[in-house]
């Protein structure tokens, strides 16, 4: 029997990287998709050599084509940081419009399972906590993070419509705060802002008065998440994050304690449209999938330090954005 063949865009990216290396475990022939616009090729080089492995350095928001059969297709394309989404704000839009159009089109035309990668962010400043999968969210359409928010929204919608219309097999899972080794240290998300200052030997930055929540999953817990629902008989969205909600303020607490550093932590105000609590009800998941995180805080964060703590020091001092104190907790 042939082995599955998937399509992983966002490949050279933080979550598209382990995804691909995952199903490679799994026995599947991976093609690998990704433009490098924020991606990065030293997250895949390892798989390079390996004949499981084909890459195409590609746009998804151009016409898509993959030679020979496609059995799956999961899209990861696209820019998930402030930072990114503030500096590219077009591209974001254009890679959750046309690019899903393609990718859609494309898994109709190979009869494949696509699954989208959606986000906690569709829930917006939510009036509710925790969140589940049944509520609309309080979005901002027209402000700073509108680009990402209604792009991902978009994403749903279309993908509905092709399962409703053309009976497209589709699965949406919507990925609450995320992070592990290979994530950029400079990319303006909370996790890594605050490793990169205590390193650095910097006052964290906390931005208003430090109660909004967060709640952090490491990558292991996520891919095995999408793992299942991609095999799952489940295609309604589906909240995929860990429920141990914490506050910005002792978040910062915890990285000074884990660092052993004697930072200050200092508060700036408030961006606009800040989430002011965010926690997933993961109550689907657990019945559906069986699946819930297993990846203790303390554990993930002590292995993403020492990823970051691994690094050249040109990547420890490099800014992705002017800007860059302007980013969001996200």
């Amino acid at each position: 029997m042939n082995p599955k063949r998937i399509l992983i865009t966002g490949a050279a990216g933080f979550l598209g990287s382990h995804l691909c290396d995952r199903f490679i475990h799994e026995g599947y022939e991976v093609v690998g998709m990704d433009n490098l616009i924020t991606g990065d090729l030293k997250n895949i080089e390892h798989l390079f050599k390996l004949k499981e492995f084909e890459f195409y350095h590609h746009d998804v928001s151009k016409f898509v084509h993959v030679s020979g059969r496609l059995d799956y297709i999961l899209h990861f394309a696209s820019p998930a940081s402030p930072i990114d989404y503030l500096k590219i704000p077009i591209q974001t839009l254009k890679v959750g419009s046309l690019g899903i159009h393609n990718l859609l089109g494309l898994a109709r035309a190979k009869q494949a399972r696509i699954l989208i990668a959606s986000t906690s962010e569709v829930y917006g400043d939510p009036l509710i906590n925790p969140q589940h999968e049944e509520y609309y969210g309080n979005v901002n359409a027209v402000g700073p993070r509108g680009v990402y928010d209604e792009a991902k929204r978009f994403q749903e919608a279309i993908t509905m419509a092709y399962r409703n219309f053309h009976g497209l097999e589709t699965r949406i899972v919507r990925i609450f705060n995320t992070y592990g080794p290979r994530m950029r240290l400079n990319d303006g998300r909370v996790l890594p802002a605050f490793i990169g200052q205590a390193l650095r030997g910097e006052d964290l930055t906390v931005f208003g008065t430090g109660t909004q929540t967060r709640s952090f999953c490491y990558v292991d817990d996520l891919v095995e998440g999408i793992y299942r629902l991609l095999l799952s008989e489940y295609s309604e969205p589906i909240n995929l994050g860990n429920p141990d909600e914490i506050t910005i303020l002792d978040f910062a607490k915890e990285v000074i304690a884990l660092t052993g550093t004697r930072q200050k932590i200092v508060f700036k105000e408030l961006p606009k449209d800040d989430p002011k609590v965010r926690q997933p009800d993961i109550s689907k998941a657990r019945a559906i999938l069986n699946w819930e995180p297993i990846i203790s805080r303390s554990e993930g964060i002590a292995k993403t330090y020492a990823y970051f703590k691994s690094l050249p020091s040109e990547e420890l001092y490099r800014t992705e954005h002017k800007n860059f104190e302007t980013y969001i907790h996200k």
